[in-house]
């Protein structure tokens, strides 16, 4: 099967392993999604993998697949065989590429699920054209991937980079992570929520819509409803949108500080109420970075693939392992097909 520009490439299954559902997508060499299935995620490792094999096999009766790649949300191995923790799924230092790979018979690749984003969006989507980027994927939390001179960069283990656990305020907020004070606990659905909460209660009669929603049931609110409510016009939810966007500014100057970026993508859930907080966060952002006036800023885009980022990276990664280059050819990436070259959206 062929399509306009990845016509003599093979096609490839990526697989978005979430703590909720597996995705799975037949994608051809152009970054395009032929077909996907969906199931629940079993929560044994043995079922798990069961649920993976049955998927890949379903879109291999109707294409011919020449690789499997997964994005886990989790730790990868530097050799991008197996997962060392993932907190949303039963596998732990498990050689999952292995097992998977003599279960199929083709050759299955992991990747860290913010990483296999990045790689679409640069192939693919918002991050055509950059040379050294950075994306930051907001949902319950922080995912990131780093690519510098086109190159995913793992680190020395493959678990870089944990951006979303920069300490931004000693003796913060708790966090899973074990932390207190961790960029996500501030910048992520999960903090639009504990704002909204923390706002309401230094005013417990205030009327507003958020509040009416807390009084009835504190446990309900979502930081999609926080958002619904802000463009509704919520007073308590715009002061916590601004706060967000405050936050989303001021980590990306760190990051900026950093890694001097020419590219921020900006990912997740979240990413979808963008209109709401980016232009205030590219002014926090460009107030807080060292020497602003005297340096270019990286542009701030919003994803172009979506939530199908992660499984379209993860074919496209497992596609470039069906053809290894020498070990002396290994410094660049594959540039962006004449489609990813299109000009994004700012």
């Amino acid at each position: 099967m062929t399509t306009r520009i990845g016509r003599e490439a093979p096609l490839t299954v990526g697989i978005d392993v979430g703590g909720t559902n597996i995705r799975a997508s037949v994608v051809d060499g152009s970054g395009e999604v032929l077909d996907t299935v969906q199931a629940p995620t079993p929560q044994s490792e043995h079922a798990l993998e069961d649920g993976l094999a049955r998927a890949v096999r379903e879109l291999r009766a109707r294409h011919a697949i020449g690789a499997v790649g997964l994005a886990v949300a989790g730790f990868v191995d530097e050799t991008r065989s197996s997962v060392r923790f993932a907190p949303h799924l039963p596998w732990e230092d498990s050689a999952v590429a292995d097992r998977l790979t003599e279960r199929l018979g083709l050759p299955v690749i992991l990747e860290h699920d913010a990483n296999a984003a990045m790689w679409a969006e640069y192939r693919f989507g918002a991050a055509a054209g950059a040379h050294n980027g950075v994306l930051v994927a907001i949902g319950t939390g922080i995912g990131a991937a780093l690519l510098v001179e086109g190159r995913l960069y793992r680190g020395s283990y493959g678990v870089a980079p944990e951006l979303g656990h920069l300490q931004v305020v000693p003796h913060g907020r708790a966090c899973p992570c074990g932390k207190r004070g961790c960029w996500e606990r501030y910048c992520s659905g999960t903090a639009l929520v504990d704002t909204a909460i923390e706002r309401l209660a230094t005013d417990p009669l205030r009327s507003t819509i958020l509040a009416r929603e807390v009084r009835a049931d504190a446990g309900s609110l979502t930081g999609r409803r926080v958002a619904g409510a802000a463009q509704d016009g919520d007073p308590v939810a715009l002061e916590v949108i601004a706060d967000f966007a405050r936050w989303l500014g001021l980590g990306l100057a760190f990051v900026g500080d950093i890694f001097d970026p020419d590219l921020i993508v900006i990912a997740g859930g979240v990413s979808s109420s963008a209109p709401l907080f980016l232009d205030d966060a590219r002014e926090h952002y460009a107030a807080a970075i060292t020497g602003a006036r005297h340096r270019p800023l990286a542009r701030i885009r919003t994803t172009q693939l979506g939530e199908a980022a992660g499984m379209i990276g993860a074919a496209e990664l497992a596609r470039a392992a069906l053809t290894p280059t020498p070990k002396s050819a290994r410094t660049t990436a594959p540039r962006p097909s004449p489609r990813a070259r299109q000009s994004a959206p700012r």
